[in-house]
């Protein structure tokens, strides 16, 4: 079940079952694109805000807010696409010949 990257009309979390070679799956694949690069650009802009001593309290509150957005965008996607990896499992160190490393495919 692959986290999609928005939320029902009420708020929840939608999920999608696929294979992940779909329209909706491609669909998703883009809204996060476009979500990692917005919040980038807003990143860039929160440099320059904060950078500027001139900068009002309004626009400063303006600025969190859109940076909160941002951030629980960025954050469902981290959510979504670490659940879609397969998870590591650890190697006993005393079982390799120490050039191995400690975490391999599940």
């Amino acid at each position: 079940m692959r986290l999609l990257p928005w939320a029902s009309p009420e708020g929840k979390p939608c999920y999608l079952s696929s294979d992940g070679t779909g329209r909706l799956s491609r669909l998703a694949d883009t809204v996060e694109s476009v979500q990692l690069g917005m919040a980038n650009e807003l990143l860039g802009h929160a440099v320059d805000l904060l950078a500027d001593h001139k900068a009002t309290s309004a626009q400063l509150r303006f600025l969190a807010a859109r940076m909160t957005e941002a951030l629980r965008d960025t954050l469902r996607i981290a959510e979504s696409r670490g659940a879609r990896l397969s998870a590591p499992t650890y190697v006993d160190p005393d079982e390799t010949d120490g050039d191995d490393i400690l975490l391999s495919e599940a």
